[in-house]
């Protein structure tokens, strides 16, 4: 293993949040504290109890989920397409370094900030909302496990992208509206039966499910299937950069 390596990669990563620090940090922060506003405090008090938990705290974990995966997957498209639109990317492909190291680097880096934002979220909405978790560990893992899988998704998207535009597409106009309607304001045992088993199609929806059950202890879908699930999507996302790295997909032309 090249430590030295894989160390100037995610530092290097790393410090691009430092110098893009409202954009990264303060900007979805800022976006989901408005939320909190909004439906958590204006529209919140007005609402019901979902299966026991108030509004206010009920969609804390989807919020938190909304700002991870948009970051995780900007954060690593970025981090991985800046060096194919420079031409750097070629020194890192003759360095003495790993495919496997390249991506401990890159997302690991990207995986990170989304694991610090949603923590500062977390804290965020306990200034808003008043909540206890009942599964601390596992909110934590299912936080790192979704942080890591939709960074390895980004990084693919930063090599299939050969624009600018590319990159933003899929999370402005999947990721987002998937989330939305991935059981982030609501419960989709809310949902008329047909909906409810139109909504089981979306994958959003089991990792909201499953992280809403590690904060807590409600589940509409059950936790042993959203970890099921994340894991899948894991071994998927790493299983395609594989071959990409094999195959040299966007790399080497």
């Amino acid at each position: 293993m090249n430590f030295s390596a894989v160390r100037a990669i995610y530092l290097f990563e790393l410090a691009r949040t430092w110098r893009t620090l409202f954009q990264s940090i303060a900007s979805p922060v800022l976006s989901t504290a408005l939320y909190f506003v909004v439906f958590g405090s204006a529209i919140g008090s007005r609402m019901q109890p979902i299966d026991g938990v108030p509004y206010g705290a009920f969609i804390v974990p989807g919020l938190i989920l909304l700002a991870v995966l948009t970051e995780s997957v900007s954060n690593a498209s970025f981090g991985i397409y800046l060096p194919r639109f420079t031409g750097t990317i070629y020194e890192i492909l003759s360095a003495p370094i790993s495919a496997f190291e390249v991506l401990l680097g890159f997302v690991g880096a990207a995986a990170t900030k989304s694991v610090l934002l949603g923590l500062i979220i977390f804290v965020t909405a306990r200034l808003f909302v008043s909540f206890e978790l009942v599964h601390p560990l596992w909110s934590l893992c299912f936080l790192v496990l979704i942080s890591v899988t939709f960074a390895l998704f980004g990084f693919i998207l930063g090599l299939w992208a050969d624009g600018f535009e590319k990159l933003q597409i899929i999370p402005l106009m999947v990721i987002s509206p998937l989330t939305f309607l991935g059981g982030t304001f609501y419960s989709i045992d809310m949902l008329p039966p047909l909906w409810r088993d139109v909504a089981l199609f979306n994958p959003i929806v089991y990792l909201v499910d499953g992280f809403r059950w590690a904060f807590y202890g409600v589940a509409a879908v059950g936790p042993a299937i959203s970890l099921a699930l994340t894991l899948t999507m894991l071994a998927v996302c790493i299983g395609l950069v594989v071959a990409i790295f094999k195959t040299g997909y966007r790399l080497r032309t």
